[in-house]
């Protein structure tokens, strides 16, 4: 435990949205706030505290406090995240999220922790916070694009504008960027931005103004991010937001020798097929715990893979909110027995991106999978669905480091021939040779541990520094 010199130690409350891709990050920053000698309460629904990781690896400094997640009308029994829902669902988990306002108050009111870092979500809390005195970091799990994207239609938002809600808002970059990029929605993805800016939906607040509030209601945003990957949209977001935004650094894997125990039944499985395979030609997929594939998404990607010819690790979740189990195309398994594995239950991702076998990555665009699988150098086939995901693959698109598989602008649908053709690019052809250089060039950041963890002291310090400086009054 680090020495805290002439600092008292803080007691700093967390406080993530109902999503592990939240979670996990929000955990992740307690043990290094815990790593730095302060105190830390972990607030979560009993639930999804319950499945974290082996709390062994937890420091004594953390306290995982469980929250009831009250019962609410067509939000299915169990369901304490969103990986329990389906997409259609979420809105019913969001209303139950409002209702931990009342055990949560009562938690700052009893423990008045110094800080309490919170998500986009609990727009209830920021002056719930400020009327006790505690000082507020909203800690943003997306990346600056999305939120200098967003910035000005979030200060719309809050004074009641609804000017940005046509398609053609959406589908090229914001006119006042002072950047030149391609960075923004395809046709497809803006149907979401549209519905996550109107209020119909059961918790009766929309996404956006949730976010709108929470960033005016905080004194500061802790973003995962750092100046050396994008130096220009962090001061951008800062500029947008007009508050004091401080970079996390890239948060990589602590670390990526040791990731994992050797005796793992399923680890020994998946690595022995590994050895196997050729160096450097293994494509990994995996779309995350959320994503959740339409039948023709999952017979026209197996069938791409089947179309490219290379050995291929399929990690295929079934999301626990779909009640579909997920059809592979007849014989697809039979076919491919000898070059392919698709594996329908958790994986070690760490351990597989860090195998020698594999040389491509093919991924739904999630940040913390993206961080995972850049610091390892590896370049990436991206195929984004949900979110800020399509904005993450055109900043990488950007950045070389991989391409997008080609779709359809209107209705996002994809095919075998544009799957296979772009995971051949990307891992066996001459021109997908750029894309290895400039991952493995990046993977000189994003795996720095000493620049990465530089950040993170830097964070601390500043929490430190600012303690009780929070303002005590929102602003009008």
């Amino acid at each position: 435990m680090a020495s805290l010199g002439s600092s008292k130690q803080l007691h700093v409350a967390m406080f993530p949205w109902l999503a592990f891709g939240h979670i996990i990050p929000f955990l992740q920053l307690s043990k290094f706030i815990a790593q730095k000698g302060h105190r830390v309460s972990f607030l979560s629904t009993t639930r999804n505290i319950q499945r974290l990781p082996p709390s062994h690896h937890l420091s004594p400094l953390i306290t995982l406090v469980p929250l009831t997640l009250p019962p609410v009308h067509h939000l299915p029994q169990n369901a304490e995240a969103t990986m329990d829902v389906c997409t259609d669902d979420v809105q019913y988990l969001k209303k139950a999220f409002d209702g931990l306002q009342h055990q949560l108050t009562q938690f700052l009111q009893q423990n008045s922790p110094d800080w309490i870092i919170y998500d986009f979500a609990p727009y209830w809390l920021p002056p719930v916070a400020a009327g006790l005195g505690i000082s507020r970091a909203f800690f943003s799990i997306y990346n600056p694009w999305l939120l200098a994207f967003g910035g000005r239609w979030f200060e719309e938002l809050i004074k009641g504008s609804r000017d940005r809600k046509k398609m053609e808002d959406f589908v090229a970059p914001p006119k006042l960027l002072p950047l030149p990029t391609n960075i923004c929605f395809r046709k497809h993805e803006v149907k979401w931005m549209l519905d996550s800016s109107s209020s119909l939906n059961a918790s009766g607040v929309s996404d956006m103004y949730r976010s709108g509030m929470i960033l005016q209601g905080s004194d500061c945003m802790f973003i995962r991010c750092c100046y050396e990957f994008e130096p220009q949209w962090l001061t951008l977001s800062e500029e947008s937001l007009h508050l004091p935004v401080i970079p996390l650094g890239l948060m990589p894997p602590a670390t990526t020798t040791n990731v994992g125990d050797e005796k793992d039944d399923a680890w020994v499985t998946i690595k022995n097929w590994l050895d196997g395979q050729q160096k450097g030609q293994v494509v990994y997929v995996a779309l995350g715990s959320e994503v959740m594939l339409t039948k023709t998404e999952v017979r026209e990607l197996a069938l791409g893979l089947e179309l490219s010819g290379l050995p291929f690790f399929w990690a295929l979740r079934q999301p626990a909110g779909n009640s579909t189990s997920v059809e592979l195309p007849e014989g697809f398994v039979e076919r491919t027995r000898n070059r392919g594995m698709v594996w329908k239950s958790w994986v070690p991702q760490l351990r597989i991106l860090n195998h020698e076998s594999v040389g491509g990555f093919l991924t739904h665009c999630g940040w913390g999978s993206i961080v995972e699988g850049l610091t390892l150098g590896h370049p990436l086939i991206m195929l984004p669905f949900l979110m800020d995901q399509g904005l993450n693959a055109r900043a990488l698109v950007e950045k070389q480091v991989g391409m997008e598989i080609p779709r359809n602008e209107e209705d996002g649908s994809f095919t075998k021939e544009s799957v296979a053709n772009s995971v051949r690019l990307v891992v066996v052809e001459d021109e997908g040779k750029m894309y290895k250089a400039k991952a493995r060039e990046l993977s000189r950041i994003f795996g720095d541990m000493e620049l990465q963890n530089k950040y993170v002291d830097d964070v601390v310090q500043y929490m430190e520094k600012h303690t009780g400086v929070a303002s005590s009054a929102m602003d009008g």
